[in-house]
């Protein structure tokens, strides 16, 4: 595009030029002469306000901005998955094997390999009606995700061409669609702007968990697909390690990682570790069905502001083939801080701690994208996308304006305690201060997979550490032993639920992950025990000789016992309280 305008102010990030007759909001422009991504943000009369996604030092007022035409967009297509990206789709591979471990100022590469051939099969043929959102063939994106081809959305029509089976690159025409407008060139590329949803037919209510392997988060906390949960947390108290957990192990097709503006040498052990795993679903590098983006604290902060965009655009285009979608942004409190210092720079009015009024329809626009749908297309499949922000309030203050204003949106809680990380109880997440909204409506899912007396179990457990939060405040005052045997029995039991199925261990090889089978098998075992004890202490018992018996020893260790042995070794566990606790009857 011939028109150009000139720099007239600099302030870090937001640049102003004049001279920008006729732009748009939100277009994308190129500052200075090095070229610089930027993207218009307000419009006064022809002086357009920018902020620019990459360092600004050195570039001067009287340099030239260059209008594209086009707003920040995203390309989706074949070669996402096991890709790395920065906050505005740059292949930071492609970047490193070319320039080296810096990116050079007003690099841009394409975000997907243009030399790349695909094996394209087409799944319809000539003359077939389709419409937006159809799936005209697919390409095996990785050994375990076919790479669905679909009409773009607002595209309806009659196939006129269609390729036969064979390579080709993405930029390829594979299909000519007859339109009401005119013929219309389907590759196997599509762009999509990254601050307006991509469209769905309906929204549908969330039913199916989404299985994390995770007890504590599917038991008693349990996200749905579709749904949105935030972790917010101090620091040290485990946020990334939920993340990574998450990532690696919850029960979705497709993995978006944001990095937003986390430490340098936190996004390196994610870039060092995810390509080593191996995913435990298919046997293959778990990078095999991830998208990375690197957006670190020390990189320009506007890209920061970008990168959760561009990570949901890329979710809801892998929604629409109808996979489940999880995305992790850790964490949102970076977004926010990077809004702040626009904000700031652009002197607007200041919110609740310096930042903006509008942080709260933010938070929203960003989590309301997630969902369950029935997608677009003859086809009517579903698909979803999970959203599981990070916060990292400052001090681990929960009433700070970023975490107030994410738990007004999402559904789940994961309340991080840095007392229970000092201790060593790890995943480090308060019982008594989390929540899920999404109980519920998982429910009859858990009692047709696992058990019918599924919620009454949790309801159970959720009591028992409700109960011993309260006998411990009357602990403090008088000491344990002015309880009746009872209550001794109640914290006997809360405790046994904290340390043998809330504390769970995310580098040991079989204790990282429990299947929904294994944690009802060890909810279970814990209440034989809990039914046994109950009988004993009626009988006379005293607490404190059940709580000394080995097999409660045994009960910690429920979540290490290897997969293979696991039917002999629950089997004989059952067998072996019994016998313990009714000999202490005798």
């Amino acid at each position: 595009m011939a028109d150009k305008g000139m720099i007239i102010r600099i302030t870090g990030p937001v640049v102003e030029a004049s001279g920008m007759n006729g732009a748009r909001m939100f277009e994308i422009v190129k500052v200075g002469r090095e070229a610089l991504i930027g993207e218009i943000i307000t419009l006064e009369e022809d002086v357009a306000t920018i902020q620019v996604y990459e360092e600004t030092a050195g570039i001067t007022p009287g340099e030239p901005v260059e209008r594209t035409g086009s707003s920040l967009s995203v390309e989706l297509g074949p070669g996402l998955l096991g890709n790395i990206y920065d906050g505005i789709q740059r292949p930071l591979r492609d970047i490193s094997a070319g320039w080296g471990d810096f990116i050079s100022r007003g690099v841009s590469l394409p975000a997907l390999s243009r030399e790349k051939e695909w094996d394209f099969i087409p799944l319809r043929k000539p003359g077939d009606q389709v419409i937006g959102g159809d799936i005209i063939g697919e390409v095996q994106e990785s050994p375990t995700i076919p790479h669905r081809i679909m009409v773009p959305p607002g595209i309806s029509g009659t196939i006129r061409d269609l390729a036969p089976a064979a390579r080709y690159r993405i930029e390829d025409t594979i299909a000519t669609i007859e339109t009401a407008a005119g013929p219309v060139r389907i590759s196997m590329v599509q762009r999509w702007p990254v601050r307006e949803g991509r469209p769905y037919t309906r929204k549908l209510d969330p039913v199916e968990p989404l299985i994390t392997g995770q007890r504590i988060i599917d038991t008693l906390f349990p996200i749905a697909k579709g749904g949105t949960a935030a972790v917010p947390g101090p620091f040290g108290s485990g946020k990334t390690v939920i993340q990574h957990q998450l990532a690696k192990w919850a029960d979705a097709d497709v993995i978006v990682y944001i990095g937003c503006g986390e430490r340098g040498n936190e996004m390196a052990d994610v870039l060092a570790e995810f390509p080593s795993l191996q995913d435990p679903r298919t046997g293959e590098p778990l990078m095999k069905r991830m998208v990375l983006l690197a957006n670190t604290s020390n990189m320009p902060v506007a890209a920061r502001e970008a990168s959760v965009y561009t990570g949901i655009t890329m979710a809801e285009y892998y929604r629409d083939m109808g996979y489940d979608v999880a995305l992790m942004a850790d964490s949102t409190s970076r977004w926010a801080e990077a809004m702040r210092e626009i904000s700031g720079r652009l002197e607007e009015m200041p919110g609740e701690e310096g930042y903006p009024a509008y942080l709260g329809s933010r938070l929203a626009d960003f989590y309301e994208r997630a969902g369950r749908v029935t997608v677009c297309g003859s086809q009517g499949s579903t698909g979803s996308v999970s959203v599981v922000g990070a916060v990292s309030p400052p001090g681990g203050d929960f009433s700070e304006p970023v975490t107030q204003n994410t738990l007004r949106i999402v559904k789940v809680f994961w309340a991080l305690d840095s007392d229970l990380a000092y201790q060593r109880h790890f995943p480090a997440i308060n019982w008594l201060l989390s929540y899920s909204l999404y109980g519920d409506a998982v429910r009859s899912w858990w009692h047709e997979h696992t058990a019918p007396d599924w919620d009454d179990r949790r309801r159970e457990m959720m009591a028992l550490l409700q109960k011993e939060n309260e006998l411990e405040e009357i602990v403090k005052l008088v000491g344990p032993d002015v309880l009746p045997e009872t209550d001794k029995l109640v914290l006997l039991e809360a405790e046994i639920i904290r340390e043998s199925f809330l504390m769970q261990y995310a580098f040991h090889p079989v204790d990282t992950y429990s299947d929904p089978a294994r944690q009802y098998r060890m909810i279970t075992a814990m209440f034989r025990f809990f039914s046994l004890a109950a009988e004993a202490v009626a009988g006379g018992v005293a607490v404190e000789l059940i709580r000394g018996l080995p097999v409660k020893r045994r009960l910690a260790r429920m979540g290490a016992i290897p997969p293979e042995e696991e039917e002999g070794q629950f089997s004989d566990l059952m067998q072996t309280m019994e016998l313990q606790i009714r000999g202490l009857e005798v």
